[in-house]
């Protein structure tokens, strides 16, 4: 009698666990097919074809071959009834072989020739002149790379992004006040407003717009640094729709999907690269002018970094 209910007791309790495990591979299911319906419907949202062929390449990147490419990433004060101009410009050039990504910040104001329009002015005017295409062709005629995909923020909407992924911290190296917040140096937890605050500072910056892109790195690295945490699964709704409001790119979800299985350990070696010049004023309009040997120099170890010969 004991022995069969000992049997009936380990069938009980063999019962219940194998219905609770089930629950839970069907709740499991169900989430990750809701995380994957999220992903999939933002990934669309975000997804802006570009009208464009690069000179630089004979043949299109292989990202499934883990072939090294390059991000032309903007980031866009863009207002109501105004596209705006891209103030942020940084070049992601990523290389699995090498296991690194190089990250270079052309300031805003630097002076080149803007393809496409047929004149010389501020580098971020190409955006502006003539949105994303002209940006690409502009940035890949001035570092004489190949310009593989574009990501644009909108800087409007960058403070929803960082209130998705619940508030970063970032390293600052000035005691400063801005927007009504006082942002002291060390380590500084910052929410979507003061985030916006924080990258917005130029005037009280000796390094004037170099600071300012070193502030604007370091919210780009925490935005990564909480999307990509544990924590972050939670919140995956907001930060989706986030993303699928503020991102355009001409990335599609087949490539973004290659890019973190292929590319994923090159992201945890981020090199900053700097481009040294000097401003003046022509015609009363100041510009940022790098010597012809700095672009050289920036030239030859981008196109190292992508295997260009």
């Amino acid at each position: 009698m004991r022995a069969d209910k000992n049997k009936k007791k380990k069938k009980t309790w063999l019962r219940v666990t194998g219905i609770v495990l089930l629950l839970l591979i069907i709740g499991i299911g169900v989430y990750a097919y809701s995380v994957y319906s999220s992903l999939t419907t933002a990934v669309e949202t975000m997804h802006h074809p570009v009208d464009r062929k690069s000179d630089k390449r004979t043949e299109e990147v292989s990202l499934q071959e883990k072939e090294p490419f390059s991000v032309l990433l903007l980031g866009v004060d863009q207002r109501k009834g105004d596209k705006g101009r891209s103030d942020t410009i940084i070049v992601l050039s990523v290389n699995p072989k090498l296991n690194s990504v190089k990250m270079l910040s052309i300031p805003r104001d630097t002076r080149t020739e803007i393809v496409g329009k047929g004149t010389v002015d501020k580098i971020n005017h190409a955006y502006a002149f003539g949105n994303e295409e002209m940006a690409m062709n502009t940035v890949e005629n001035f570092l004489d790379i190949p310009i593989d995909y574009f990501v644009k923020i909108n800087m409007e909407g960058f403070e929803d992004i960082v209130d998705a992924v619940g508030g970063i911290t970032v390293n600052n190296d000035l005691n400063f006040s801005q927007g009504g917040y006082h942002f002291p140096k060390g380590q500084v937890t910052l929410d979507g407003k003061k985030a916006l605050a924080f990258t917005r500072m130029r005037h009280e910056d000796p390094r004037g717009d170099f600071g300012r892109q070193l502030r604007q790195r370091e919210i780009i690295q925490g935005v990564l640094r909480e999307g990509a945490s544990l924590s972050s699964l939670t919140k995956y709704q907001s930060i989706f729709a986030a993303l699928g409001n503020n991102v355009r790119t001409n990335l599609t979800f087949d490539q973004m999907m290659d890019i973190q299985k292929n590319y994923r350990s090159a992201a945890g070696n981020v090199e900053q690269m700097t481009i040294k010049g000097g401003g003046t004023k022509i015609n009363g309009i100041y510009y940022y002018i790098v010597p012809q040997e700095e672009k050289q120099r920036i030239q030859s170890e981008l196109k190292t970094q992508l295997d260009i010969k």
